[in-house]
């Protein structure tokens, strides 16, 4: 989910992000709320204009939206076992507007938006936490996801050179050495920042 923004000048791409966060949280509320499917339907066309508006690649949403229907597959024929098919569907509407919208959010917001809200979102709380900090550590976070997965990109490539790509260990033990020297490099520019208490 992470660098997914795609670049835009629409509406939705200029809204600011704790609107954008609000009418997420509006939308996955109001389809709790409803109990007839073709209200979902009316939902997801909703999205769908929106998205339509953005300019979003539809691959692009695919790609987040389509791991949710392998949990259909399953959650799907239990709930027509176990109750009815307009369970089900609801069930799977709700499911898929959840994942559909955050998409959305995720598609027109850049991180520095995200970290920027929430930021602001704990800054009444600044009593009992340091909102830069906790926005600081969120972006690191974010940051070292892709760092991460490079590391072990780099890693599985070693291996196949190698020949031990059969090997649990020739990928765990590069993986956790190269992050925990990433790790340390990452701690030491911080102290020498002053972000050392």
């Amino acid at each position: 989910m992470i660098g997914l923004y795609h670049p835009g000048d629409s509406l939705l791409h200029r809204a600011p992000a704790l609107l954008k966060l609000a009418l997420l949280s509006l939308v996955i509320g109001v389809a709790v709320v409803l109990r007839e499917p073709w209200q979902l339907g009316v939902v997801l066309a909703f999205g769908a204009l929106l998205a339509a508006s953005a300019r979003l690649p539809f691959v692009g949403l695919w790609r987040q939206v389509a791991p949710v229907l392998w949990v259909l597959l399953i959650a799907v024929p239990l709930q027509l076992i176990f109750g009815d098919w307009v369970t089900a569907a609801l069930m799977a509407g709700r499911l898929i507007i959840a994942v559909f919208f955050a998409a959305l959010f995720t598609m027109t917001t850049t991180v520095s938006a995200v970290l920027d809200a929430c930021v602001s979102l704990l800054r009444p709380f600044r009593r009992w936490v340091d909102a830069e900090r906790i926005g600081l550590l969120l972006a690191l976070t974010i940051r070292s996801i892709p760092v991460i997965a490079d590391i072990v990109s780099e890693v599985m490539e070693a291996r196949r050179a190698r020949g031990t790509q059969g090997s649990l260990q020739s990928l765990a033990v590069p993986v956790i050495v190269r992050s925990l020297q990433n790790a340390e490099a990452l701690g030491d520019a911080l102290i020498a920042r002053g972000f050392d208490d």
